[in-house]
C-alpha cells in the first residue's frame, strides 16, 4: 500500500542479537464483531529495518479487534536456529482509529514481548 502513512505500524527487533528482525513474514487481520471470524487485511514482510510500512489505509482502519501474526519460527530457521515459538500473535483493540498505533514485537528464540507505542 502506498500513499498516506499507515495509522498502524509495527517493527520486529531481534533482542538476542540487538538487530532489526528483517524478512519476517506477517499478516494483519480484523475480527468480525458479529461472528468472531478473523478476516485477513494484508500480508507483508519486514524490511531491513524490521519494519513493514503500509499495513492498512486510514479508510480501512476502523474501531475493533485486530491481530498481527508473525512467522517467528521461519525467521529463526533461516538463521539455522530453532525457536520455542513457531509464530507470535498479538491481539489488540482499536478504540479510536484517528490515533496512530505502533505495535512492535521484541523477540528472541525463547521469549517475546510487545507494547503499545505511538
Amino acid at each position: 500500500m502506498s500513499g498516506s502513512p499507515s495509522p498502524l505500524t509495527t517493527h520486529v527487533l531481534n533482542t538476542a542479537l540487538g538487530v532489526p528482525g528483517s524478512n519476517v513474514t506477517l499478516r494483519l487481520y480484523q475480527q468480525d464483531p458479529s461472528t468472531d471470524v478473523w478476516h485477513l487485511i494484508t500480508t507483508g514482510t519486514t524490511n531491513d529495518d524490521g519494519r513493514c510500512p503500509g499495513l492498512i489505509t486510514q479508510q480501512q482502519f476502523k474501531s475493533g479487534v485486530y491481530k498481527l501474526h508473525f512467522e517467528t519460527g521461519q525467521y529463526w530457521a533461516r538463521m539455522g536456529q530453532t525457536s520455542f515459538y513457531p509464530y507470535v500473535e498479538i491481539v489488540f483493540t482499536i478504540t479510536d482509529p484517528e490515533q496512530k498505533y505502533h505495535v512492535p514485537l521484541l523477540v528472541s528464540r525463547f521469549s517475546y514481548s510487545t507494547y503499545r507505542g505511538s
